[in-house]
């Protein structure tokens, strides 16, 4: 496929990460496999990059609308360096099946997460006498343990670095399930949790010399990316905070199953 065919499908990425504030590395990942012919871990480098700067673009809109809870933000994602270099050290080690057998697993799992709650988005978990959540209010943030926090920073870190994911889909369900966030705050949120886990483990990975892509080719997607999540992020507002919920299950479940069938079938 051509480099401006890599643009325009980074529009489409870009969309989803405007959209839902997350999504746009487990798409980015198979795509640049499947599409544009990269190999499995120089894709996982690529979704990185892609996904770090999709967000940077995406997260002052999120901001302006008062979506993004920055210290929250900034302590998860300070905490998933505890998971990132790992993360990164068992990336250079495995196989590319095992890599991508994973990563379907892994998708299948957060998409039946998203999908049940999106079923429980009234305020108070559905009791009697509430309403349906505004866009940007909370669930009613429950009392968080410091050590549960801790260790699904540390998870998402692990994630980030090990599928190059940017942690955005494994960010958006602990902060609407485990930390009572509203789907708009945590898709703002999450954002900036991308920004900082992606940035750790790009580095992570040119300290070790193991972060080699095509440049080119990965800033034109990034780039159509950027436009996508700009423009995304505004019409996102119109949706109901429910149907961005179901979405992003269902878009992860559908890629899930891609991977995982293309990966048994060694295509």
């Amino acid at each position: 496929m051509s480099l401006l065919g890599a643009a325009g499908i980074g529009l489409l990425v870009g969309a989803v990460v405007g959209a839902l504030g997350a999504g746009g590395g487990i798409i980015a990942v198979p795509v640049l496999t499947y599409l544009l012919g990269q190999s499995e871990h120089a894709a996982t480098n690529g979704s990185l990059v892609i996904v770090a700067l999709t967000a940077a673009v995406a997260l002052p809109g999120k901001a302006r609308r008062d979506q993004v809870r920055w210290r929250d933000g900034l302590v998860f994602g300070a905490m998933t360096t505890l998971g990132a270099v790992p993360g990164r050290l068992i990336n250079e080690r495995l196989d590319a099946e095992t890599l991508f057998l994973a990563f379907s697993a892994l998708l299948l799992t957060v998409a039946a997460t998203m999908i049940g709650s999106s079923f429980r988005d009234l305020c108070g978990g559905g009791s009697a006498g509430a309403g349906p959540c505004s866009p940007g209010e909370t669930r009613g943030t429950p009392r968080r343990s410091p050590v549960l926090v801790a260790g699904a920073a540390a998870v998402t870190g692990l994630l980030t670095g090990l599928f190059g994911v940017g942690g955005g889909f494994a960010v958006v369900p602990v902060l609407v399930v485990a930390m009572g966030f509203g789907i708009r705050q945590a898709t703002g949120t999450s954002l900036l949790v991308m920004i900082i886990a992606s940035g750790v483990s790009i580095l992570i990975g040119i300290a070790r010399e193991s972060f080699v892509l095509d440049w080119s080719l990965v800033l034109l997607f990034a780039g159509g990316s950027m436009v996508g999540g700009v423009l995304a992020g505004r019409l996102s507002q119109r949706v109901p905070s429910a149907v961005l919920s179901a979405t992003f299950g269902v878009l992860v479940g559908i890629v899930g199953m891609i991977t995982l069938v293309r990966t048994a079938a060694g295509v």
